[in-house]
């Protein structure tokens, strides 16, 4: 059986975030035809680099992701750094036809995706972005509803990712606030929900947007007496036009007083709608136009889908009916592209789409600039 030898790179919230699917993939899929072991680990400190290497059981802490993608014995890299630090090792592993999976946002700007997209032509390896919300049952039940016609002309939408962590303004400015780093919340949360409207609705046409920083200084993270003026949004808020013609809202926002990880979307169409909330991952809800409101309402009215964790054969733990958290998604997420690996196939969504949604992103900063509409 081929056994995968893997090296994260970055070992802070995302990277243990992929170490945990490793861990925890055979008892979730059964009877896989291959294996893997996370045999490097890299991070900025070898102190912090020892201390991953005892969590996951790895072979090696290192500091230089050199040692990870120029390893002829490492066959996937997985990049978790910072945003800043994605271009290089993703340049240098597809240099070495390493196996990729990048989280999200591929890169800074529109310019290092250029270098990006050069490197592809070639490229080797299989690579994936890890745009994880595509991977509920929910979402691919709420894929499956729209090729089959369930709303008809899709007429409007509206979609969001709220989070309240920037609400205090003592909140430190840390490197998801910071431009060098390539922060901001359009990058970190309105990725994932330009994504998953790709995914369901299609190609993005104009988009107008707006962006809001909610206070002008924030204290450093190891000085809170000293301050820092802040150079990235706290918030989004756009008009998109799809080229199916239907209009939508996106919002991702970082200062929504009350809420902790929503992400949502609605989808209104002349036979029906969907919606899902991300708060409530084991469910997607259904209105069908069809159906008669007679009598006294008939069956008309809003429906929810059990979807939970109904994933196809393998995945067999822990069960279709137990509520299904975020974490599950981005196992579903790990596991899809590890068997394109193994098959030898591109990885979907790979990272022509990771080069999409940067491009998207830049248009939506250079709408909130100008403060007109941009042409996708």
């Amino acid at each position: 059986m081929k056994t995968y030898n893997v090296g994260i790179i970055g070992f802070g919230f995302i990277g243990k975030v992929h170490a945990y699917g490793y861990i925890n993939l055979p008892l979730f899929y059964d009877s896989l035809p291959f294996r893997t072991k996370i045999t490097h680990v890299c991070t900025s400190n070898l102190d912090t680099a020892e201390k991953a290497k005892k969590q996951l059981g790895a072979d090696f802490a290192v500091t230089d992701f050199k040692e990870i993608v120029e390893n002829p014995d490492i066959d996937i890299v997985h990049i978790c750094t910072p945003n800043n630090f994605h271009k290089d090792a993703l340049l240098s592993a597809m240099k070495y036809n390493k196996h990729i999976y990048c989280d999200k946002p591929l890169v800074v700007n529109m310019a290092e995706a250029e270098e990006i997209r050069k490197a592809l032509s070639s490229y080797k390896g299989t690579a994936q972005m890890t745009l994880q919300n595509r991977f509920f049952p929910a979402t691919i039940r709420a894929k499956q509803l729209i090729k089959d016609d369930f709303l008809g002309q899709i007429l409007e939408f509206r979609a969001c990712y709220l989070h309240s962590g920037n609400v205090n303004p003592n909140v430190p400015l840390k490197w998801k606030l910071s431009v060098e780093s390539g922060g901001g919340v359009i990058a970190d949360l309105a990725s994932h929900v330009m994504d998953i409207i790709h995914y369901l609705i299609g190609d993005y046409q104009e988009i107008c947007a707006r962006t809001h920083i909610a206070y002008p200084e924030r204290p450093l993270p190891n000085d809170s007496n000293k301050k820092l003026k802040v150079e990235v949004e706290d918030s989004v808020m756009m008009l998109v036009k799809m080229t199916n013609g239907a209009l939508g809202n996106i919002e991702a926002t970082k200062i929504a007083t009350g809420t902790e990880d929503e992400m949502r979307f609605e989808i209104h169409g002349s036979k029906g709608a969907l919606r899902f909330n991300g708060m409530d991952a084991h469910h997607l809800e259904a209105y069908d136009m069809t159906l008669s409101d007679k009598p006294f309402g008939g069956k008309k009215g809003w429906i929810k889908i059990d979807s939970g964790q109904r994933y196809d054969l393998p995945a067999g733990f822990p069960g279709p009916k137990f509520g299904i958290g975020w974490i599950r998604s981005h196992m579903q997420c790990l596991y899809n592209f590890l068997c394109s690996v193994h098959q030898k196939q591109p990885g979907n969504p790979g990272l022509e789409q990771g080069i999409y949604i940067q491009h998207l992103m830049e248009c939506a900063k250079k709408s909130a600039k100008s403060k007109n509409w941009v042409n996708i």
